[in-house]
């Protein structure tokens, strides 16, 4: 165990958890890509770049796996940077294979990364607001088979995942941003500015 390199991404954590609750205490977590939150997630996504140019991905034989779950949510805040979070996703799948990382893991990024091409998710695992106010899965592909996926990586129903989201964000307090329509043409004026689509 690296106890050294397990401080540092735990003091990334701290600086993410703080920038995130700074933005939402300012009612601007959900406005666009707040400043202050891409520059702290971005900070902390080349600093887990060195580590990994290092020594290689920061799994649970290195840092515990509530360690690797920090590397890992150091990467899914990353949104801002395509290339890094593609990259580590095949080093994250690498480690899922090795059984040194939750399969999970593979499952919440995949499932972005896709989201932020344009394309469905796999797995159901990223949630937004939808057009009546409500807190949903993005749309998913075959959801059909969804279930039989979530469970080869050991993930609670969609069903059920959505009464967690929804529960989990009402006692955030989060709410409805508003303005749907705009919200979706904004995000995707940025996934196509930061490289995310063509």
């Amino acid at each position: 165990m690296d106890d050294q390199l397990r401080r540092r991404l735990f003091e990334m954590l701290e600086r993410d958890t703080k920038a995130r609750q700074l933005a939402a205490i300012g009612g601007g977590l959900f406005e666009g890509y707040n400043d202050k939150l891409r520059d702290v997630y971005n900070a902390n996504a080349r600093e887990l770049a060195e580590i990994v140019d290092q020594g290689g991905w920061p799994d649970k034989y290195r840092v515990g796996e509530d360690g690797a779950t920090v590397a890992f949510l150091v990467v899914q805040h990353a949104i801002g940077l395509p290339n890094f979070m593609r990259a580590c996703l095949e080093l994250i799948e690498e480690a899922a294979a090795r059984g040194a990382v939750p399969r999970w893991h593979v499952a919440f990024l995949t499932d972005r990364i896709r989201v932020m091409e344009g394309k469905l998710q796999l797995y159901g695992t990223q949630f937004d607001w939808d057009e009546a106010g409500q807190i949903s899965p993005l749309p998913i592909e075959s959801p059909e088979t969804v279930d039989e996926r979530r469970k080869a990586i050991d993930l609670v129903s969609l069903a059920d995942a959505i009464v967690i989201e929804r529960k989990e964000r009402a006692d955030r307090g989060e709410l409805s941003p508003g303005n749907w329509a705009r919200r979706q043409a904004d995000f995707v004026f940025w996934a196509e500015a930061v490289g995310w689509r063509s």
